[in-house]
């Protein structure tokens, strides 16, 4: 124990600090300390780090922190070296009024995990205080005839301070008429009394003055002083008298200014001014002065303040009743206090954990605080709820401390803040309750994948773009926050192989990395993958598959007559041929899809324009009328094949075209013109592959028919011969010789790439028809027979380039010659 000393306004000595630790193992640590009252600011109180044994490093890697009781924090804790000291000058007095003993609760909070020690100091009380009387001057007005050894009570002097600096003794003045006897109250107040030790005398000395010094116990003492004023009357020989000696009422706390407490009342015998009595307190505390005032005419103690349980429960009056000759006596008024429910319950937040990770486990504690109602008995019982649809609770732990925890799984995508309101609500008759409003936040765990809008993206694009086109947009979305919700794209590649599309790994834009061809690459199909932001990340994928679409970029190619422009092609025609006779079919195709692939073909120059037509559609060449001798026997036909796109593109083919009167001679001068076509070229090698197809199929279902003719010739020995049209042999007019007629199997045109007959085709007359010159039957013609006749049994007659037998029904629009069909 130290002691220092200190001036303020006067020397004086003051304790400066005494430490006492005294750990109790009574289901918890309880630290006690003593410090004296006005200690300054920052005195040392306690080493809390070497009490506990703990070192100051972990005070404050646990968040150690002082908590007091109430609102109003007293002390602090030095985390830095573990001392407890004073915040502020502590005042006893004002902090423990009416209080013997001052003690200071408070409570060393841990976190990490949450941990509390109990705490007390007890203020000791210095001699701050000197003893101090209600009024500097009593007036007591005596009888000259009151006989010595009467006592007149005399006002207390009232010391803040307690204990041996409270106050212990009175003293008078010297004088020669009165002493001071001293007394104790059975409350343990000291009190004095005047006591007349010699006969006064109103005549010799009407009014005297006297000192009266109250001393407390203090080192130094200190004291304070009151005049005494004794007016001596002339003789009043009775003294009021008092109905009872001790009034004891009850009042509630709540009760209202001037509401009647007790009506005192003091009797005198006496007549005149003698027999008037007049109250006045005397020996009372001046807090019960400011709470309650007295009617000194009817003696009616009314209330005048706000009564409160919780600062005083008991209230001690001493009235005193003077007639008009100064008799006086005195009564006592115990007034006691009745609790009211007029506290509400006050919620003290300790510690609140402001944020907690979605993912944190049950039971985990979000906050710490206490619960405290002034009140008494069942008013001062509290209890504390929580709304019932959170996913909290509240769980009691000791001192009225409750721990707010989770009780269930959290999810930031459902609920990302919590607003719960602490309704702590005490047992009173009438229920007060107070209401604590928290906030949580729900801090983010990457707990949901990146969604993408739709599972297949669909995009189109047309062909030949611009390098880095941008051509749509992908979208996925991811429902937590942050980094967690940051997503990326990227493309995944199944192969090493560099795709055409490329994405912005930040918005999800989708760019063409080079012109596309639609004839070479119709769809692309590609996986994105959208991963977002958290650790480990989560991703999600989704099909972006973009189409091509065509546009006319390719101009119709020509297949047939060859396109080389190395010789025209040549037709033969023969001057027989009537209107809508096939002369040729322009072949072409397009490389474009749909519309831009649609053809037309029409007559774009002609030798003869009258003569020939084409196919809008199918590009066949026809002859526009019969054929005449005064027609030219070359003529050269130039056909536009056109597509539908926009711009439409187009190509031209050019086609010889020889009318002839037999076809042996014109057949062999085409074929010396005709330039042999390159055997290696791969447009030959196509025509040549479908060909064969064709004949292959051809001679499949020739074999069939002529199996199929022989079972019915075996079943029918006789049968009809084939009757033919008539050929151009029977007509005198536009008819080739006959001669020529068996020479000429296939049209004009016809190269060495190309399937023929490597014999010529003889029709058969019948017999007894007349025979021209150079008739050259013979017995080929039966040996043809059987052939063609299955053919005519079939409706069918032969075709040029080997492309076997074609439907009768194709050619009966046409005067051509039915040996000759030209496709």
């Amino acid at each position: 124990m130290a002691f220092g000393r200190q001036s303020r306004g006067t020397e004086r000595q003051v304790v400066l600090f005494v430490l006492c630790v005294c750990v109790c193992q009574s289901g918890a640590e309880t630290l006690r300390y003593s410090l004296a009252e006005e200690m300054e600011r920052d005195s040392f109180v306690g080493n809390i780090a070497k009490d506990l044994g703990v070192s100051p490093s972990q005070l404050a890697s646990r968040n150690a922190r002082v908590v007091s009781e109430g609102n109003e924090q007293y002390f602090r804790l030095n985390l830095n070296t573990g001392v407890l000291t004073v915040k502020n000058t502590l005042d006893r007095e004002a902090i423990c009024p009416q209080s013997d003993i001052c003690t200071l609760f408070f409570k060393i909070l841990f976190e990490s995990p949450v941990q509390l020690i109990r705490g007390e100091v007890e203020v000791r009380d210095v001699n701050d205080n000197s003893p101090v009387f209600p009024e500097k001057e009593m007036v007591l007005e005596i009888l000259e005839t009151t006989s010595p050894g009467s006592r007149f009570p005399l006002e207390t002097a009232q010391d803040r301070d307690v204990g041996s600096n409270g106050l212990q003794n009175y003293s008078l003045g010297s004088n020669s008429h009165f002493s001071l006897a001293l007394g104790t109250g059975k409350d343990g107040a000291k009190y004095a009394e005047l006591v007349l030790q010699r006969q006064l005398d109103r005549e010799q000395q009407g009014e005297m003055n006297l000192l009266l010094s109250a001393i407390d116990g203090g080192s130094p003492p200190r004291s304070g002083t009151a005049q005494v004023r004794i007016v001596v009357l002339d003789a009043n020989d009775n003294i009021p008298v008092f109905s009872r000696e001790v009034y004891e009422v009850r009042v509630a706390e709540n009760s209202p200014p001037e509401q009647l407490v007790v009506r005192v009342a003091a009797a005198d015998p006496d007549e005149g001014s003698y027999g008037r009595v007049r109250y006045a307190f005397t020996q009372t505390s001046e807090r019960s002065r400011q709470l309650f005032e007295l009617n000194a005419a009817t003696g009616e103690i009314r209330v005048s303040g706000n009564l409160d349980f919780e600062e005083t429960k008991k209230h001690k009056l001493v009235v005193r009743a003077t007639d008009g000759g100064g008799l006086s006596a005195h009564c006592k008024v115990h007034v006691e206090v009745l609790d009211v429910n007029d506290n509400a319950p006050e919620i003290a937040l300790t510690s609140l954990t402001a944020s907690i990770p979605e993912d944190a486990p049950p039971r985990t504690v979000v906050a710490l605080f206490s619960v405290r109602d002034r009140d008494s008995g069942d008013n001062g019982r509290t209890e504390c709820a929580i709304d019932v649809d959170l996913p909290f609770s509240l769980t009691p732990t000791f001192d009225n401390y409750y721990e707010l925890r989770t009780n269930a799984a959290l999810d930031r995508e459902r609920t990302a803040e919590y607003n719960i309101t602490i309704t702590a609500i005490d047992w009173g008759r009438s229920r007060l309750s107070s209401r604590e409003r928290i906030f949580v936040q729900i801090s983010d765990v990457n707990d949901n994948p990146p969604e993408f809008t739709q599972d297949v993206y669909t995009i189109s694009v047309n062909e030949n773009n611009n390098p880095m086109l941008r051509i749509g947009n992908v979208n996925a979305t991811d429902a937590d926050a942050g980094k967690n919700s940051r997503v990326s794209y990227a493309l995944v590649r199944e192969d090493k192989e560099q795709p055409d599309v490329s994405i912005n790994s930040e918005n999800g834009d989708v760019y063409i990395l080079r012109p596309l061809d639609y004839e070479e690459v119709r769809a692309i199909e590609v996986t994105v993958r959208a991963a977002d932001g958290g650790s480990p990340a989560l991703s999600a994928e989704a099909l972006l598959r973009v189409l091509v679409r065509d546009e006319n970029d390719n101009a119709p190619v020509v297949l047939h007559p060859p396109p080389d422009g190395s010789a025209a092609a040549g037709e033969l025609v023969p001057r027989w041929a009537q209107a809508g006779y096939l002369v040729a079919k322009v072949v072409a195709v397009d490389a474009d899809a749909g519309q831009n692939a649609w053809l037309s073909y029409e007559l774009a120059k002609a030798t003869e324009p009258g003569l020939f037509r084409v196919g809008l559609h199918n590009g066949e060449v026809r002859t526009a009328r019969a054929v005449t001798e005064r027609d030219a026997p070359r003529h050269k036909l130039i056909v536009l094949v056109r597509d539908r796109g926009q711009p439409p593109r187009s190509s031209t083919a050019t086609l010889t075209i020889t009318l002839v009167d037999g076809f042996s001679e014109a057949h062999l001068r085409v074929s010396e013109e005709a330039p042999a076509t390159d055997p290696d070229g791969r447009l030959t090698l196509y025509l040549i592959i479908c060909l064969a197809c064709v004949s292959a199929l051809f001679l499949a279902t020739a074999a069939a028919a002529v199996v199929v003719r022989l079972r019915r010739a075996r079943q029918s020995m006789a049968g009809p011969l084939p009757t033919f049209p008539k050929s151009a042999a029977e007509s005198s007019a536009g008819s080739l010789p006959r001669s020529y007629v068996y020479d000429v199997c296939f049209a004009a045109g016809t190269v060495n790439s190309e399937f023929r007959f490597l014999r010529p085709l003889f029709p058969c007359f019948p017999a007894g028809l007349p025979h021209g010159p150079g008739d050259q039957r013979s017995s080929v013609c039966s040996a043809n027979l059987g052939e063609e006749a299955d053919w005519a049994a079939q409706g069918r007659v032969p075709l040029s380039e080997g492309t076997g037998p074609r439907p009768a029904e194709e050619n009966a629009s046409s005067d051509q010659n039915p040996w000759l069909t030209h496709q």
